[in-house]
């Protein structure tokens, strides 16, 4: 892929269309609509400020992977709604807002804005896959930190972080990390598992907040050089810290592989080429009118037009 892709955290921005467009927005039978139509806006706006060349809205096909509940068991444990056997488990979803997923795939689907989702990963997995693939640059859209470790100057790869909708976007650069948390994209997951993250049931380090992870990242390089200098009597490690980095080495062992997202996952072929007609205009004539989709719908056509 070449030229300027644009990756979007879908489920993030739908999450945020949902809590941020009233629920009173319905379809025509009085369906809430409202995360369709946010999300629908979202991309409009996106397409229309950033100009991408490609896009692809990277999806979850397990919110919560066992692989990563095998190493860390409270991995987004507190945002289960129901355990399956066999299946992934069920994420705590509002009532209004899961009925509204399907009908974004198929509006994505009718207009012929690439969908991509791999078995057994997240979406963040999938956009650090595409990340790694991509020739150009790379903008990701997202309201999760945790992309922020994907962040690379020399690559061109940025992170979108909607501020307020997505007009107000704050465009995360490697200066922007510097500045807000000592550490560049590279640095960005070792911060995240020292010091912890609750929204996902990382425990991180006990006593080891993010400015002191900045601060052991900063004297001994990376995650690597802070768990060697533990075998170092001479590391500059307070007492303190040396005991609590200590107890904590059998999670030190398997975090990396939790937070890091993973760039090798076996994506589906899409074509992430930005359409300029629907690619299903009967299909999408049909949802349209079902649900009552009027000028977000509208808008966004119009746009990719353009």
């Amino acid at each position: 892929m070449t030229g300027r892709l644009m990756l979007l955290d879908t489920a993030s921005l739908y999450f945020r269309a949902y809590f941020g467009v009233p629920d009173s927005v319905r379809a025509p039978d009085g369906t809430p609509v409202n995360a369709v139509r946010g999300l629908l806006d979202f991309i409009e706006r996106l397409v229309r400020d950033h100009r991408p060349e490609q896009l692809v809205a990277c999806m979850d096909a397990d919110w919560r992977p066992q692989w990563r509940v095998d190493l860390i068991p409270t991995y987004k444990a507190h945002r289960v709604a129901e355990e399956h056997s066999g299946a992934p488990d069920e994420e705590e979803v509002p009532d209004t807002l899961a009925p509204q997923v399907p009908v974004i795939e198929d509006v994505l689907d009718a207009i012929g804005i690439a969908r991509a989702e791999v078995a057994g990963y997240e979406a963040d997995d999938v956009i650090g896959t595409f990340t790694a693939r991509a020739d150009g640059p790379v903008d990701i859209v997202t309201g999760d930190r945790d992309l922020y470790q994907l962040v690379d100057d020399g690559r061109g790869v940025r992170v979108l972080y909607p501020l307020k909708g997505v007009g107000t976007l704050q465009l995360t650069d490697e200066a922007v990390l510097r500045e807000k948390y000592g550490v560049g994209g590279r640095g960005y997951a070792d911060l995240a598992l020292l010091r912890g993250d609750p929204s996902d049931g990382l425990p991180g380090v006990v006593g080891i907040g993010e400015k002191t992870a900045a601060k052991l990242l900063a004297e001994f390089g990376d995650l690597a050089g802070v768990v060697a200098a533990l075998d170092d009597p001479r590391a500059a490690l307070t007492p303190s810290q040396r005991k609590r980095l200590t107890e904590a080495r059998p999670y030190l062992a398997v975090a990396p592989k939790v937070v890091r997202v993973a760039d090798d996952v076996l994506l589906p072929d899409v074509d992430p080429s930005l359409p300029r007609t629907p690619r299903d205009p009967v299909a999408l004539e049909g949802l349209a009118k079902r649900w009552g989709l009027g000028g977000s719908l509208q808008r966004l056509l119009t746009t990719l037009a353009e």
